[in-house]
């Protein structure tokens, strides 16, 4: 990594570029630490929108979870399927939330 860089890009996400072995990324790391950002970013962002959503339509935190991703794959979304699955459990995170499971994550 870039040592001038001070930004560390968790495993879960260097796991999204990682090639078969996991030995080597798939894409150069300003690029990956590029996307990162722009995941970290978003889930930041969805957290207060995540809080209302739950409160209004009065469901549970993995209706939630479940509708957030559902957005996320949507046409136009700015981030593939595979940071979409990352920034909704980093949402969970962010929330205290328990993650969805594998079997709703699709």
């Amino acid at each position: 990594m870039d040592d001038a860089n001070q930004i560390q890009v968790p495993d879960s996400f260097l796991a999204l570029y990682a090639s078969r072995g996991g030995l080597r990324l798939t894409e150069p790391i300003a690029h990956v630490r590029a996307r990162y950002e722009l995941c970290e970013d978003l889930a930041q962002a969805l957290t207060e929108q995540a809080r209302l959503t739950q409160f209004q339509l009065g469901i549970t935190e993995q209706d939630v979870l479940e509708k957030m991703l559902q957005a996320l794959a949507q046409e136009g979304s700015p981030v593939p399927p595979n940071e979409a699955q990352w920034v909704v459990r980093r949402l969970a995170e962010l929330l205290d939330w328990p993650p969805l499971t594998d079997d709703l994550a699709r």
